[in-house]
């Protein structure tokens, strides 16, 4: 499964050359990352709702080609891997031609908000999960 997420590039979001500015593109992954969890028919806050949050324990970027202002963008979000409590997350931000512009991963742990202690989103959140393993393929 991979959602597609448009991204209209804003001016404040570049740099003097009028390109996206790196850090922005870790945004735009946490925009493709919400829309992918959408699509699946859940929220992120009904998670932190019940204790539970997903922070970022590892990220990568690899930059191939700017993004200018003025381009329309595209975030291609899916899942790499997925155990129950770590996630990681692939995404390819495409100019409006479909070249590969950005590439990347981040990687995500199911904790509980209180202490940080690792928890199951397979006992926590059972639907959750198997939407996970079907966008996976595993199932």
């Amino acid at each position: 499964m991979k959602v597609k997420t448009p991204i209209q590039v804003r001016y404040q979001e570049t740099d003097q050359m009028g390109v996206v500015y790196h850090a922005n593109y870790l945004v735009w992954f946490e925009i493709g990352r919400t829309a992918f969890i959408e699509a699946l028919g859940f929220e992120y806050a009904a998670m932190e709702d019940q204790g539970i949050v997903s922070p970022v324990i590892d990220a990568h970027v690899y930059f191939q080609q700017p993004i200018r202002y003025g381009q329309q963008a595209y975030v291609h979000t899916s899942l790499e891997s997925y155990d129950g409590i770590r996630t990681t997350y692939r995404y390819e931000v495409t100019d409006e031609d479909g070249n590969i512009a950005v590439s990347g991963t981040t990687k995500h742990v199911i904790v509980k908000k209180e202490n940080f202690k690792p928890t199951s989103l397979r006992k926590k959140f059972p639907e959750w999960h198997q939407a996970y393993v079907k966008a996976l393929g595993d199932e």
